[in-house]
């Protein structure tokens, strides 16, 4: 099927360039990582394995999956090392996706050093402001996927109502808005509240394999499967499709999220 023409946007909105951090790149064996202005980890890569998730995080973010495995339109907000961008390509060969950064640094790294899919018809990289540039989307992103750090903390314009409600203007019917938060940040509960209200609860935290990161998801509408049992069947076929542990993010989201024994609440 045609992927979807990539949505033509040159504006550039971003703070000067020597206020951003600066970006480095380290590695450890076959994993090559990015660094914006601390020794945390952002973005990670295995050489050998390009388009495999390293880090946890970021295979728990694509647990969204679980409830649209066939999205045609993806928006990633913080492009970092291209993680999501060599994913998308390699297993979901049929979506348009959109990589939008402030950095430009971050930029020319990522494609530079870290394998990036082809720039074409079927994946773009603009350099924005992620906040201002969701607004030309009307219903029209079946997924919004938020990593944006500034090498400090969680970016704060990414976590405002105004832009909650712009992402979720954004997302199609059955669209997903999937954000890394960390659980040690003393703003996370403000952070969950602000989405539970915007959402009208349709919220789900995921807490990854390690590090205290949390992938949280919100539905534009909610979603229709929610049995335990179908749930877990479903990621027994999806984890031979994707490689991912989707068994171990059904389990998770059991023990985080209110539930029943045969539903989960959403």
């Amino acid at each position: 099927m045609a992927r979807r023409a990539l949505h033509p946007f040159r504006r550039r909105v971003r703070a000067a360039v020597e206020d951003m951090p600066e970006v480095e790149i380290s590695e450890a064996g076959n994993i090559r990582s990015l660094h914006l202005g601390s020794e945390t980890i952002q973005s990670s890569m295995d050489m050998d394995e390009p388009a495999e998730l390293v880090l946890s995080y970021s295979r728990a973010m694509m647990a969204f999956l679980l409830w649209n495995d066939d999205p045609r339109h993806i928006l990633q907000i913080g492009l970092g090392g291209g993680s999501f961008a060599r994913f998308i390509d390699e297993y979901l060969p049929d979506a348009v996706s959109v990589a939008v950064d402030i950095n430009p640094q971050v930029i020319a790294v990522a494609r530079a050093f870290f394998k990036l899919p082809e720039e074409g018809d079927f994946f773009e990289i603009i350099e924005a402001d992620g906040a201002d540039y969701v607004k030309i989307f009307r219903g029209s992103t079946d997924a919004i996927l938020v990593d944006g750090f500034d090498g400090l903390q969680i970016v704060d314009e990414l976590t405002t109502e105004d832009f909650f409600e712009d992402c979720k203007r954004a997302l199609s019917p059955h669209g997903v808005f999937v954000t890394n938060w960390w659980s040690g940040d003393k703003r996370y509960h403000s952070f969950v509240e602000r989405l539970l209200t915007v959402f009208e609860g349709r919220v789900l935290e995921l807490p990854s394999a390690s590090h205290g990161n949390v992938a949280v998801m919100a539905f534009r509408q909610s979603p229709t499967l929610t049995q335990w049992e179908a749930l877990k069947e479903r990621a027994d076929r999806m984890e031979c499709r994707f490689g991912l542990e989707f068994g171990d993010f059904v389990q998770r989201l059991k023990q985080t999220n209110q539930s029943t024994a045969g539903h989960l609440l959403i």
